[in-house]
């Protein structure tokens, strides 16, 4: 039985799916009991920042997909030690390498992959870099109209797809991939213009980009951001402290087929932008 945390989120989702459609034994860790779930997937109500409540969510688990950044990792993990859990696959990113304790984002990546390499339990990381799935913060913009305004206009990314992601989450929970620390990106890296023309191809949209200055995204980042957080992508992008845009083979490599384009993933999902 594999554990799935996050199961209905961008990543978590995509996990449960693949380890579904493989025929390995879902648990899917949810807030509400209603949460829409694939057929076969047995749902366990619980919540990662209370791990004394997740015994039943825990029972006859191999492995554990699991999120960083909550409350009390160590005692989720105590847990899942006592339990029997055999291995963790943890969710990362890119910025745990930073290991940089004054940034909010990179200090809860690098806490997270610190309990868990204490843990005694065996560990897969998993650092993807930026997810196709965040062009999808421009949906309001689509909705309202062709113009498309970004930020970090300079900045490229070779951004993933989720799915990718959990293709190789479901293969590393079911074992051989212990002590692995797997950088995960997309096949190229991409401005956000280049991802707004595709988004105008695939969807037979003129969509025009605006590229916003620093000054703009700093006060577009504050308006909708912690500040602490505000000033952690700020860090990455605008002082260029985290690359995103070198691209890893690792997907080729773990799943033995490409990583999906840009294009693939916005033909995928072009009915979320319509």
């Amino acid at each position: 039985m594999f554990l799935v945390t996050g199961a209905t989120g961008n990543v978590g989702a995509e996990v449960v799916s693949a380890l579904a459609a493989a025929g390995a034994p879902v648990r899917a860790l949810v807030r509400r009991p209603d949460a829409v779930l694939p057929g076969g997937v047995e749902a366990a109500v619980g919540d990662l920042n209370a791990p004394d409540g997740l015994t039943d969510a825990l029972k006859g688990v191999e492995g554990v997909f699991l999120l960083p950044g909550y409350d009390d990792m160590p005692g989720m993990l105590a847990r899942a030690r006592e339990a029997g859990v055999r291995r963790i696959v943890l969710l990362s990113g890119g910025s745990a390498a930073l290991a940089d304790m004054g940034n909010a984002v990179s200090r809860y990546m690098t806490l997270a992959e610190r309990a868990v390499r204490e843990s005694d339990l065996d560990w897969t990381f998993l650092r993807p870099r930026a997810f196709m799935a965040n062009a999808l913060r421009w949906l309001p913009q689509l909705r309202a109209g062709d113009t498309v305004r970004v930020q970090f206009p300079q900045v490229a990314a070779a951004c993933i797809d989720p799915a990718d992601i959990a293709a190789v989450a479901a293969l590393a929970l079911a074992g051989g991939h212990e002590g692995r620390i797997h950088e995960l990106t997309g096949p190229v890296a991409m401005r956000p213009a280049e991802q707004v023309a595709v988004l105008a191809s695939v969807l037979g949209r003129d969509l025009r980009c605006v590229e916003l200055s620093n000054a703009e995204t700093r006060a577009e980042l504050e308006a909708s951001l912690p500040q602490e957080y505000a000033d952690a992508f700020w860090s990455f992008y605008a002082d260029g402290t985290l690359d995103e845009a070198t691209v890893f083979p690792t997907v080729a490599e773990v799943t033995g087929r490409p990583a999906r384009t840009f294009a693939e993933w916005a033909e995928a999902h072009a009915d979320a932008f319509r």
